[in-house]
């Protein structure tokens, strides 16, 4: 018999909910993703109960330790209900999974532009001392040298044992840490959590590919956390680091 599982896992509307959402004047099937298992081979693209029944939370996967995060679902669903769409996904064992997308319909006229008001073309500077763990090599360089160029002090790890190590050797005040959330070794929350014990006011700005949503659930970062998603633009980085370092709240203990 067919397996069916929707994309609720993560405090999606019930059942009943769901589909009188489908109902709804403007919603539409917009994405229809069929995968087929191979009849001889390593590949299965199919999935049993327990399975599906995980399908959407953060961190799930199948894979070998170390092999995956398990994330990708997960940011489709965020952005899915982002957009107040829904998931569908049908499994049938041996013969592959059907996943649907519903999104709201787009009125074709459109709505009106919005204006928005001109940015301040003065991007914000600073002259503090920001330790800075990203694995990515380029993106740290890059990040690094912006920040480097507006005035900041940045000490570049390139993951969190670094980081670590550069925190126990600088002498002087480090007054924010901005760190990648999924890394090897440990997350940047796991690693803020240690950092808060040697520097108890050092602020925190998290950032990551996925989105806050995806990676917000099961505790892995606190609502209200500061966060930045990637990719960013210049001046996005610039006016989230003043944001954070100009936060009258005490630091969050992680």
């Amino acid at each position: 018999p067919e397996q069916r599982v929707a994309g609720r896992a993560l405090a999606a509307p019930p059942a009943r909910d769901f589909l009188a959402a489908l109902q709804r004047p403007g919603v539409s099937i917009i994405s229809e993703i069929k995968r087929q298992s191979q009849a001889k081979g390593a590949l299965r693209l199919d999935m049993d109960a327990p399975t599906m029944a995980r399908l959407f939370e953060p961190f799930f996967t199948t894979k070998p330790r170390g092999k995956g995060t398990g994330l990708g679902l997960a940011t489709v669903y965020g952005i899915v209900r982002q957009s107040e769409g829904h998931i569908d996904v049908y499994s049938e064992p041996g013969r592959g999974s059907t996943f649907k997308i519903y999104l709201p319909r787009v009125d074709e006229k459109g709505a009106a532009p919005v204006e928005v008001a001109p940015e301040n073309d003065v991007s914000p500077v600073g002259t503090e001392t920001i330790l800075l763990v990203e694995d990515d090599e380029a993106l740290r360089a890059l990040i690094g040298e912006i920040l480097g160029k507006h005035g900041y002090v940045v000490l570049q790890a390139a993951g969190p044992e670094p980081g670590l190590l550069a925190a126990q050797s600088h002498l002087a005040t480090i007054h924010l840490l901005m760190t990648d959330v999924i890394m090897p070794q440990m997350s940047g929350r796991d690693l803020a959590a240690r950092l808060h014990a040697l520097r108890p006011d050092m602020k925190v700005l998290y950032m990551s590919g996925y989105t806050d949503e995806a990676i917000g659930h099961h505790g892995v970062i606190s609502p209200g956390t500061h966060f930045l998603q990637k990719p960013f633009a210049m001046k996005a980085l610039l006016r989230k680091v003043r944001t954070v370092l100009e936060d009258a709240r005490a630091p969050e203990v992680p």
